[in-house]
């Protein structure tokens, strides 16, 4: 997550600049996709957080953990977690995360890369966006001994933002050979895929995966997000209304600059398993989830406008 790898480059670089030309024209896409949608998170209210934590609905809807992770530097963070075939959802509550990044509203996003080396490309590629000094950064994880296992390397185009961070990565070789990451054996040479770190056990459940999110963020982490994503090789269309649409890879992301007080995870559509005859509409706190009819749900969190 964003914070704590925000937290530990904190330690590593000084300020870095904006992205000057983030939204300069020119600023093509790239031609081969290489980052691709993996997970977002959010920190909603906590009567939302909590009613996420116990909902026995969510639990047969998904493959679904509530999990602490000890990474970089022995930060700590515990996230509920909603784990289809090759993306997935993190979601916080007010104060689970110290800082601002533990504050109704913060939010962040990761995108990484199907195949080993091809971050090192992407990271190249950010220079052509007006990224000349791109940060980069190796998150560790602790399965509980103290003996901290790589777990995969990231890129930023900042360490500067308001609320909502993106970052490119890509997992390292030395967490899929540790057998307590419960990984699949690779398909192919320099398999590094979503679909090889997350278990198969989205099988026995409606989800599959995310294939739309929307969030509202600042214009400066608006800014600071589109030379990722066009240096992963998204398509970007920028909106009349100033909002960012990003596809590519079976996801799409919608991005929408706020203030501040009114950002955040807005709304998640996911594909399911197998098509349902029926509409379920299952409120969860302040946000409702709706499943079906056909193969799809939508979950909305607050206004999404």
């Amino acid at each position: 997550m964003f914070m704590v790898l925000a937290v530990a480059l904190a330690g590593l670089v000084g300020g870095a600049s904006g992205i000057a030309s983030a939204q300069e024209e020119g600023a093509q896409p790239t031609s081969r996709q290489l980052l691709f949608f993996n997970h977002a998170y959010g920190v909603l209210d906590r009567e939302t957080a909590d009613a996420i934590e116990h909902s026995a609905y969510l639990r047969d809807f998904a493959d679904f953990q509530v999990r602490t992770t000890t990474g970089s530097g022995g930060q700590t963070w515990t996230g509920r977690y909603l784990r289809g075939r090759e993306t997935y959802l993190e979601l916080f509550g007010v104060g689970d995360v110290p800082g601002q990044d533990g504050t109704l509203g913060a939010a962040g996003m990761g995108i990484s890369v199907e195949r080993a080396g091809d971050l090192a490309t992407a990271t190249a590629r950010l220079h052509d966006q007006g990224v000349p000094n791109p940060v980069t950064f190796r998150q560790t994880r602790d399965f509980g001994d103290g003996v901290p296992v790589p777990w995969f390397d990231a890129v930023f185009t900042t360490d500067q933002y308001d609320g909502f961070g993106a970052w490119g990565m890509e997992y390292r070789p030395e967490y899929f050979a540790d057998p307590r990451s419960n990984t699949e054996p690779a398909s192919y040479p320099g398999d590094v895929s979503r679909e090889r770190y997350l278990s198969d056990a989205y099988r026995d459940h409606l989800m599959r995966d995310v294939t739309s999110i929307r969030l509202g963020v600042t214009a400066r982490d608006l800014a600071n997000t589109l030379p990722l994503l066009r240096a992963g090789g998204f398509t970007v269309r920028e909106l009349p209304t100033g909002s960012v649409l990003a596809q590519g890879g079976g996801t799409t992301i919608r991005l929408d600059p706020v203030a501040r007080e009114r950002a955040g995870l807005r709304q998640v559509e996911m594909s399911l398993n197998h098509p349902v005859p029926y509409r379920h509409e299952e409120r969860i706190g302040q946000s409702t989830l709706v499943v079906g009819p056909g193969d799809r749900a939508v979950w909305t969190f607050g206004a999404a406008e």
